[in-house]
């Protein structure tokens, strides 16, 4: 339950342990519990994003050790999970395979080259305090992206699933290679991933709570060892190296330097959008105050936490985060309990682990790429928003025919493309007065006049650089089409935040358009709007100021009412 009151729950003068202190003991049993749900649940699920990401399985459990480690003491949220993510898997496997073979030593020594040069991206980030980057990735876009995602995801993983080797490059040939072979099936592989699926959807429909996917893979691993599966034709993972990470220096070779930027360019945005979203939303839930800046720090640890270990890039994860929550965690100390199970994995039981027919990987891989297809968000796109669901579609499709990292350039392209439409088009208003003796506004058209000879204009926007134009174009029609003729036309900026340069200049020409006509031009500011730069503006003019400003519109009208307009001249000066 939410408290009643915004609380601020991070310690004073700290610029770390904000997601652990105060810690609350009553809260400590709660997340203790949560931590050990997220061990059971997420272990089996970072295990299978190193299936996307091409790397080897134990590199999943080291995203949730010491980058899980590094967020709960340098990050701002108490509630975000860092570690091993699809999206950002998927991003490495459809970029770094151009220049390494995807499983080898080197593709996967530039996984954590990858992480490290994030991590460097997320330090220069918070240094220039870039956090509200997060906002220009608009929700639709990552909806889109999310669903390409989940689709070629869910692709790769089909072969898998049936015993087979992935071919072809994207789903379509995935899909067409997998029909193409789907007389060589094995059987035994089929029949274990079918009853993976079926037991992780059964949990999920009649047993929420229950972790599906660790019933999967302990079932399978008994019976693989109780069977050998493996001398039946049946892949496993095979031996995974035990103990903890050792720590080292991910090396940089300048001939891969490109496509490292690149690649790490593209996981960022993903990181900045995704983790802030997660994080924002959270915070909200429990009014809690949350800091972009300061999780940016808590990411730029994780990831370089990731790159020293060895293995891939980290994210904010959205899924891990609700286990947590719906399991009661408030506090990074469910995610240090985590850690501490994944320690002891890695000590006790990676030779049990060694035992798990890869099937059981490709089925919850699949599971996850099911997850990501967010059919009720492109849903609601479509029947509320029609434009933004566009731009998801498009995005989605990008991702699914072309590549990941260019449905990420999408995706940014795309929101900033549906930010300056939204921006470009006019939102404006004629103002005139009723009986009750309010002010009324409508939609534009000549001759509504807030008093004889008055044309009171509202820009309900920023007037920037792409809609200038246009804003002086329909003024300019109103004056020409009202009968008797203005006098007078006042620009209420009440509602307008910013004027760019070419904005101020454009209402220097439309000031003297005006005057060319024996109009005046007048204005509504205010000094929580742009008062200062309306000022400014009219001080460019060679000569005295003569536009007016007020305000408010019973000021304007009242004096101006009476007002001579200035006389018409054929040669301004601006």
């Amino acid at each position: 339950m939410k408290p009643a009151a915004l609380t601020d729950a991070r310690p004073h003068h700290m610029p770390f342990l904000q997601g652990l202190l105060p810690v609350d003991r009553s809260q400590f049993p709660h997340d203790i519990v949560a931590g050990i749900t997220l061990a059971a649940l997420g272990i089996p699920e970072v295990m299978g994003y190193t299936k996307i990401s091409g790397t080897p399985a134990v590199t999943g459990l080291y995203t949730i050790l010491l980058p899980l480690i590094a967020f709960a003491l340098f990050g701002a949220s108490r509630h975000l999970v860092v570690g091993g993510d699809s999206a950002t898997a998927a991003i490495l496997a459809s970029t770094l395979a151009i220049v390494a073979a995807v499983g080898s030593k080197d593709y996967i020594a530039l996984t954590s080259t990858v992480a490290l040069v994030v991590a460097v991206m997320l330090v220069l980030a918070r240094v220039f305090r870039l956090g509200f980057l997060a906002d220009f990735l608009s929700r639709s876009a990552l909806v889109g992206f999310l669903t390409g995602v989940g689709v070629q995801v869910a692709a790769g993983e089909l072969a898998g699933l049936i015993g087979l080797e992935k071919q072809g490059h994207g789903p379509l040939l995935q899909l067409a290679s997998v029909f193409h072979r789907i007389g060589s099936l094995s059987y035994g592989t089929t029949a274990i991933s079918a009853a993976v699926l079926v037991l992780i959807i059964g949990c999920k429909r009649f047993a929420p709570r229950a972790p599906g996917a660790l019933i999967a893979v302990v079932g399978a691993i008994a019976a693989s060892a109780a069977f050998d599966f493996a001398r039946h034709g049946i892949s496993v993972i095979g031996t995974i190296p035990g103990g903890l990470p050792s720590l080292s220096l991910p090396p940089i070779h300048v001939s891969t330097i490109d496509q490292v930027l690149t690649t790490a360019a593209s996981c960022f945005i993903v990181i900045i959008a995704q983790s802030a979203a997660t994080a924002r939303a959270y915070a909200n839930r429990y009014n809690e105050r949350g800091d972009d800046n300061l999780d940016i720090v808590g990411l730029a640890a994780a990831n370089a936490a990731a790159a020293f270990t060895g293995t891939f890039v980290v994210n904010g994860s959205p899924t891990k985060t609700e286990m947590v929550d719906d399991a009661g965690g408030r506090t990074q100390v469910a995610h240090l309990t985590t850690a501490v199970i994944v320690v002891l994995v890695l000590l006790f039981l990676t030779r049990p682990l060694s035992f798990l027919p890869a099937a059981v990987l490709s089925a919850i891989v699949f599971m996850i790429g099911v997850k990501l297809i967010d059919v009720k968000g492109m849903a609601e796109l479509f029947h509320l928003q029609r434009d933004e669901f566009l731009v998801a579609l498009i995005t989605a499709g990008i991702v699914v025919f072309v590549d990941v990292m260019h449905g990420i350039i999408a995706a940014v392209i795309l929101s900033l493309i549906a930010h300056a439409r939204y921006s470009y088009q006019l939102r404006t208003r004629v103002v005139t007065r009723a009986d009750s003796g309010h002010w009324v506004p409508h939609d534009v058209a000549p001759n509504l006049l807030a008093a004889p000879g008055i044309v009171v204009y509202r820009f309900e926007a920023d007037l920037f650089y792409a809609n200038a134009g246009r804003f002086m174009e329909e003024i300019l029609r109103i004056v020409e089409q009202t009968r008797p003729p203005v006098r007078w036309v006042v620009i209420d900026a009440s509602q307008i935040s910013n004027i760019d340069y070419t904005a101020g200049k454009t209402l220097l020409q439309l000031r003297d358009e005006l005057e060319r006509r024996g109009v005046g031009l007048a204005s509504i500011a205010v000094p929580e709007g742009v008062l200062d730069e309306l000022s400014r503006y009219r001080a460019l003019s060679a000569i005295p100021p003569r536009q007016k400003i007020f305000t408010t519109v019973d000021e304007a009208v009242a004096a101006l009412v009476d007002a001579p307009a200035p006389p018409a001249h054929r040669d301004p000066k601006v």
